[in-house]
């Protein structure tokens, strides 16, 4: 089970999330208050935390639409942007920059970037909470950061305008400074204190994009230097004067409390100042030891004595979980779908298939991490977090504080795709726990609790085990006439505060999604959620890791049985609607050589397209098969995403999502349980892709200046079914299981 979590104390844009089409009004700032706050700040990142939702309004301008949140420039023309998103690979301390300092008229040479906070102002601008994930941080805020950037330009020209006594329709602005027709010029560090006495315009105009200097232009992440030289600060790096490390031993079983703890070994371990039970999520328990560094912290609990009490807790076992799903499969249940199937039996052509999903580790460069600093009435919160709101209210609840009485500082996170969100924020109220013990027992001061590889890799959270079974009728011209599916797997938003706006009529929307669209084919999906004792959660693209895989080989697979080319068979269902998926697959093809270039001797082409999170990403891949193990060698794409803010981002994330969803198809990718225990342990046995696994890219982008959608996740559902497609096209036997199996 979940943390009992009072719904009434969520903000209210949380409560109604995804169940409105316009954000709820947020409060905001008078213009005298306003003036007050900043006036002697000049432009002043971040200037006032947690006031932002109690001000009166007398403006339609909402906290996320106020410049000094978001924006500081120092007097040597040094602009500092504050990102209201998790940067943790994904380049949006670069990309939301751009797009501030493109209607800003900022020199880029001088752009900065930093991390905001769980400040009202950082929140989404459209779900109205502070979110990191489903793709969203460009595509929502693109409009927000070009109007931040345009409102803050607008108050340094009435600035310059007053200084000179000129009209402000006079001048005009150029990399950094304000220019009158006569030569003259003043920068904006100049310029700042004065501009924040300007009152903030409610209407500003925006660039014609055919003006865009910054975004649209390849550029250099403003991140990539401290990264590559090692600089780079992460969440796990935090560092405070007195601060003490702790760790946590975690019941084998989900859900298990202590039966018997014997702990002296452990107190004696030099550095060691305190070992206590703590509580864990899913009602589980843990002992939580303190030390000086992170080396005695592990020692001493590798001293400990336990005993675990896992009777009354359910033990998964992956083999008998196999055969709970295909016993499902036959039952009733809720329709996503629901198609008439009297065509089925008297198809020409038939095709009955069974797929099978194994749970996957989020498997994070940076283990999880939480540093906790408590004093009276008030608590800081160190880590990487993509819902620092709500996590910050979920460390208000552990520690008896009100949510504006915590501060979540958001860190450089190594890595996450998606488990450094979860409803019930769990790494974090852990640490909360910690901390509070600690202060407790008389350790005044902050403390980290850090995972290890093995406790991250054991930890839970994984990626839904799933299992499709499809039975299709089609005719010899590959026309669908009936298609009836069964998907079985655990529901990620059960149970969580997302339940009511993602599970309708019993069915969870993340586990669908993916499924039909684009093609228009008479299906009829009915889908089961058991209940396990596994906690689940979303994975880098969520369902479209199976979804994809799942509909693209059986279009494959149909395409084949009726002698048709996959490419031209996908462009016929296509139809005149998906302009899009024909424009990305048609790119993939002609850059790759599909259909014209010979291919070496044991290569074979694969294909697939797949739309999400608003974009649509379509692979060309060679494959071949050596020793009897599967190999890419080369990955042409051809995505439409819009426009795209900065093409160097997107190729890499283009790459890095096609790496992870390559690695779930190589041997050993699998999180399995017996008797309710994780069988891997670290990378030594959880497969991820190696670098001598990584094909060649080639990353085409369909041009567009139609404002952007998603890319961090888009890349990854086509891969795998990519892929498959081109193993089976050498073997003649279908892939429908991942990792794949050659046997």
């Amino acid at each position: 089970m979940l943390p009992n979590i009072d719904y009434s104390e969520m903000p209210r844009a949380l409560q109604h999330l995804m169940n409105r089409d316009q954000p709820e009004k947020a409060g905001t700032f008078s213009r005298r208050q306003f003036f007050k706050l900043t006036g002697t700040v000049g432009l002043a990142l971040g200037a006032f935390p947690h006031l932002a939702m109690s001000q009166t309004a007398d403006t339609a301008l909402k906290p996320t639409q106020q410049p000094s949140a978001f924006l500081h420039i120092a007097p040597n023309g040094e602009v500092t942007v504050a990102v209201n998103r998790l940067e943790f690979g994904q380049g949006v301390q670069t990309a939301l920059p751009m797009i501030l300092a493109e209607e800003l008229d900022a020199d880029w040479n001088l752009v900065r970037s930093k991390h905001g906070s769980n400040d009202p102002a950082y929140v989404d601008p459209l779900f109205g909470i502070h979110l990191t994930g489903g793709s969203t941080a460009v595509k929502n805020s693109f409009t927000q950061y070009r109007e931040l950037g345009a409102r803050a330009r607008a108050m340094l020209m009435s600035a310059a305008a007053a200084r000179w006594n000129v009209d402000v329709s006079t001048l005009r602005t150029q990399a950094g400074f304000v220019v009158e027709p006569g030569g003259r010029e003043l920068s904006y560090g100049q310029l700042t204190e004065a501009a924040m006495r300007v009152p903030v315009p409610e209407k500003i105009t925006l660039k014609n994009p055919k003006d865009f200097r910054i975004i649209g232009r390849p550029t250099t992440r403003l991140d990539a230097y401290a990264k590559s030289s090692g600089k780079q600060q992460f969440g796990i790096d935090v560092h405070l004067p007195n601060q003490l490390t702790a760790v946590v031993a975690r019941p084998p079983v989900f859900g298990s409390r202590l039966a018997s703890l014997d702990d002296s070994a452990a107190r004696s371990v030099k550095g060691v100042k305190a070992v206590f039970r703590i509580p864990l999520d899913h009602d589980g328990e843990g002992v939580a030891v303190i030390a000086d560094g992170y080396w005695p912290a592990k020692q001493g609990r590798d001293a400990l004595k336990v005993e675990w009490n896992t009777a009354t807790v359910e033990k998964v076992d992956s083999e008998k979980q196999l055969a709970q799903y295909r016993a499902l499969v036959t039952q009733p249940g809720p329709k996503k779908f629901d198609a008439e199937m009297t065509s089925l039996e008297s198809a020409p052509k038939k095709i009955e298939a069974e797929y099978i999903f194994p749970y996957l580790a989020h498997a994070a460069m940076e283990p999880l991490n939480c540093t906790v600093k408590l004093s009276d009435g008030r608590a800081e919160v160190w880590t990487g977090s993509q819902c620092p709101g709500l996590d910050g209210a979920a460390a208000a609840r552990a520690l008896g504080l009100k949510p504006e009485q915590v501060d979540v500082h958001v860190q450089m996170a190594g890595g996450g795709f998606g488990r450094r969100f979860s409803s019930g924020s769990d790494f974090v109220v852990e640490a909360c726990e910690i901390a509070k013990a600690a202060r407790s027992a008389g350790l005044d001061v902050p403390v980290r609790t850090l995972w290890s590889r093995e406790d991250d890799m054991h930890g839970g959270y994984y990626r839904p085990m799933h299992l499709h079974h499809a039975r299709i009728g089609f005719d010899e011209r590959g026309k669908v006439l009936a298609w009836d599916h069964v998907l079985v797997g655990q529901s990620i938003t059960a149970g969580s505060v997302f339940e009511q706006f993602q599970v309708k009529d019993g069915i969870d929307g993340t586990a669908t999604e993916g499924m039909r669209d684009p093609y228009d084919v008479p299906m009829r999906l009915t889908v089961h959620h058991p209940q396990l004792n596994v906690p689940v959660l979303w994975w880098r693209s969520v369902g479209s890791t199976h979804t994809a895989f799942v509909m693209e080989t059986l279009i494959d697979e149909i395409a084949r049985s009726t002698e048709q080319d996959p490419v031209a068979y996908r462009m016929q269902l296509f139809g005149d609607k998906n302009t899009r998926h024909k424009a990305a697959l048609q790119l993939a093809v002609d850059k790759s050589g599909y259909g014209k270039q010979k291919l070496a001797e044991g290569r074979a082409w694969g294909v697939a397209v797949h739309e999400s999170f608003s974009s649509v990403v379509a692979y060309v891949v060679e494959a071949s098969v050596q020793d009897g193990r599967p190999v890419l060698h080369t990955v042409t794409a051809g995505v439409h995403c819009n426009l795209a803010v900065n093409p160097r981002t997107l190729e890499a994330q283009v790459q890095g999502a096609a790496i992870m969803g390559m690695s779930m198809c190589l041997p050993g990718s699998a999180i399995t349980l017996k008797d309710g225990v994780v069988e891997q342990n670290n990378f030594g046995d959880f497969t991820v892709a190696r670098i001598t696994d990584v094909p060649t890219f080639a990353i085409h982008v369909v041009p567009s200046a139609e404002p952007p959608t998603g890319i961090g996740e888009p890349g990854l559902p086509p891969l795998a079914p990519a892929f498959a497609n081109a193993i089976t096209s050498l073997t003649g036997k279908p892939l429908r299981q991942l990792p794949f199996s050659l046997t």
